[in-house]
């Protein structure tokens, strides 16, 4: 059976596997997890430094929701080539450097890590291959467990690092994450909704560009969509924060471009709702990914299962249906999601 005959099966086949390997990261991988926060913890960093590339920036970007909101942890987005091509050697001492990477193999990342911890910094490396150079140079290391994943566009690596991240930020604190309990049953119930998923694909279909907003714990989905669409479909999706969309870009909105709003139950959607207002005031062809009162005010909404779901571990739902639409659209414009063009597995930047 090749890969022509059959466009997207692998993209599909991974995004299928998610509830099971959510499963299995509570049950056979959050004790490693909890035992490698308390090793941390004990530690006292002061300040994280984030250090990622692509899906696993976005990933990284929830890791800092997370670190600042439930942990009072400030922290910072590294600019690796500071490090790889400047040469620079800050003093890294009492910093926790977070590097996010599924394959644990690209050049710049195993670079930074290994001057990090050269600098001082206790060092983290969360990745889908425990044996990795990534894992090799950190000093800690947490493996999210999701299996080979042979589809380009990363998709099961993604849940299952935010996942691991979260339950590695609540066991700094020394929780045991238990508001992540509900994850797998709702995710299965979410990836079963691929009719109605297909249903907006077919309004995206010809779309020239697309704009995802949301805030808070949403806007890392709103980024990660963003980079699905992008890397499936070829279609020009801009993520912006709620807020930043307002300072500028909100003039690009029309009635032709659509806009899909990430809406969370909680603080996140409570502080986009004057952006949704200010979307529907423009006449945007919006879309709402929320709550079943938020999408009912939007031209499109895909309701999300968030009632008894904390905000914090809410991303992980947020994605799935936009991985669908991302795979629904490509198939759609008569592409293979499988094979993206111009990309590779293993990206070896430096």
């Amino acid at each position: 059976m090749s890969q022509s005959e059959h466009p997207g099966v692998i993209m599909a086949g991974e995004m299928a596997e998610q509830p099971g390997i959510l499963r299995r990261l509570l049950t056979e991988g959050a004790g490693a997890v909890r035992e490698t926060a308390a090793a941390v913890a004990a530690r006292r960093p002061r300040f994280v430094l984030l250090s990622a590339r692509g899906t696993s920036d976005n990933a990284a970007l929830y890791a800092k929701y997370l670190l600042e909101i439930r942990r009072g942890l400030p922290c910072g987005l590294a600019s690796m080539s500071t490090v790889t091509a400047y040469g620079a050697r800050p003093d890294l001492s009492d910093v926790l450097f977070v590097t996010v990477s599924q394959s644990g193999g690209s050049p710049d990342l195993v670079s930074s890590a290994r001057a990090a911890r050269e600098a001082g910094a206790i060092t983290l490396a969360v990745t889908n291959s425990p044996d990795s150079p990534l894992a090799a140079v950190s000093e800690f290391h947490v493996d999210v467990l999701a299996g080979a994943e042979r589809a380009l566009p990363a998709t099961k690596t993604y849940t299952a690092t935010l996942l691991a991240l979260y339950l590695f930020v609540e066991g700094l604190a020394g929780g045991a994450g238990a508001a992540a309990g509900v994850l797998p049953d709702r995710a299965e119930a979410l990836l079963a909704r691929q009719d109605e998923v297909r249903d907006l694909a077919a309004r995206y279909r010809f779309a020239e560009r697309m704009v995802i907003t949301s805030r808070g714990y949403g806007y890392p989905t709103a980024k990660e969509a963003a980079l699905k669409l992008m890397e499936t479909s070829y279609i020009p999706a801009l993520a912006y924060s709620g807020a930043d969309l307002l300072h500028g870009p909100l003039a690009m909105v029309d009635n032709v471009s659509p806009v899909i709003a990430v809406v969370p139950e909680g603080r996140g959607g409570e502080v986009l709702r004057p952006v949704l207002d200010r979307l529907r005031g423009r006449g945007a062809d919006l879309c709402v990914l929320g709550p079943a009162e938020a999408a009912a005010t939007a031209s499109a909404g895909f309701v999300l299962p968030t009632e008894g779901v904390a905000e914090e571990v809410q991303p992980v739902l947020e994605i799935l249906p936009l991985q669908l639409l991302a795979y629904e659209v490509t198939i759609a414009r008569g592409q293979d999601p499988d094979a993206p063009r111009a990309l590779a597995k293993v990206t070896r930047t430096r």
